[in-house]
């Protein structure tokens, strides 16, 4: 089946090579603050809403060309089992989902739809865990939190060549460049003063990712 569906003409995956930022937005105000800094963003992760309200961010992110990922688990009464994800690719369609569980990757997948798994690093137990799941399933992206260790950036790439986003506990812009300079591939964050940074490509010794993130 074709991955990547709703990511039109692999617009997520340029825009990531050129701005390396993604704004999570936790309240319905921030929506305002990432379209206007649209320009300077690779997308949006959208961790608040509800089934009432959802397709309408999606449509206002989709109409800006503004790349739109749910957070599966962040969303009231969205569903995932094979129906709900139905209806999220067919009727919602975003650009993709965020989730922490393997097994809604697995069906994700099968459905076509793009997808980033998040992972928590607590311990060396939560490094375990990163490999032990994507030994059974790969998603198309991998968010690694909190970012404040980036460090395991390093130790993640080991084993895999999936891009890897981090955010969390990201304060200051020079906590952006220290993960960019680790191997991530971008940040993300809610703190929408980070959204309005920038980052010269000579700060970091960046690599294009087109040959890594071609749909398949």
């Amino acid at each position: 089946m074709k991955r990547l569906t709703n990511d039109k003409d692999g617009m997520f995956f340029e825009k990531l090579n050129t701005h390396r930022m993604v704004a999570s937005i936790k309240e319905p105000k921030q929506i305002e603050i990432a379209l206007s800094l649209r320009n300077q963003l690779s997308g949006v992760f959208l961790l608040t809403g509800h089934i009432g309200v959802i397709k309408g961010y999606v449509d206002l992110f989709n109409k800006h060309q503004v790349p739109v990922f749910l957070h599966l688990e962040k969303i009231g009464g969205l569903s995932t089992d094979p129906y709900g994800l139905d209806y999220l690719a067919k009727v919602i369609q975003p650009t993709g989902i965020i989730t922490t569980k393997t097994n809604v990757v697995k069906l994700a997948i099968k459905m076509g739809l793009f997808t980033i798994q998040r992972f928590f690093l607590v311990d060396t137990e939560g490094l375990d865990n990163v490999a032990k799941s994507l030994s059974q399933i790969e998603p198309d992206i991998i968010e690694v939190m909190p970012a404040r260790i980036p460090e395991m950036i390093g130790e993640i790439k080991k084993f895999t060549t999936i891009p890897i986003i981090t955010g969390g506990l990201l304060f200051e812009r020079e906590h952006m460049v220290e993960c960019l300079r680790h191997g991530a591939t971008a940040v993300s964050s809610s703190k929408s003063d980070l959204w309005r940074k920038t980052i010269a490509a000579e700060q970091v010794n960046f690599q294009n990712l087109n040959s890594r993130l071609t749909p398949v």
